[in-house]
């Protein structure tokens, strides 16, 4: 599982890459992708987490209000949560952050505290994170 999981990473971080290239000037995504502010070696996040069957429903109605909640954090740069279509109930999440203290003070917030919380009954072996680091120089 390990390695088509990291396959994935890399084809989330290229299609969000490609997200600034062709773009018209006035899509929705450059308001909540801060690419200016991302520098090199900024802390990034992949990270997957599996409804427990029957709980796909619960899992995605629980984790939906992350998305303006973790968007509307100055601090976050960059932030997909996505669903396998494949697969309903297996969520893959792609945040960006300058640095580690920034994506720790993500996880200290009180509605990620709450949705993890919520993790034990609604997911199946909790959430398996990559912690990365982007390379190349700063997004245009």
């Amino acid at each position: 599982m390990r390695a088509k999981f990291i396959p994935l990473a890399v084809a989330i971080i290229t299609a969000t890459a490609s997200l600034t290239s062709g773009a018209p000037a006035n899509a929705e995504p450059a308001a909540v992708i801060r690419y200016d502010r991302i520098p090199p070696g900024a802390y990034s996040i992949v990270a997957q987490v599996r409804a427990r069957p029957g709980n796909e429903d619960a899992l995605r109605a629980a984790t939906l209000p992350l998305v303006s909640l973790v968007r509307d954090d100055p601090k976050t740069l960059v932030y997909f949560l996505q669903e396998d279509r494949a697969a309903p109930g297996h969520f893959i999440f792609f945040e960006v952050f300058a640095n580690q203290a920034d994506f720790e003070a993500h996880n200290a917030t009180p509605y990620v505290k709450e949705w993890f919380a919520k993790l034990p009954e609604l997911a199946q072996g909790g959430v398996e994170v990559m912690r990365m680091e982007v390379l190349g120089p700063r997004p245009q």
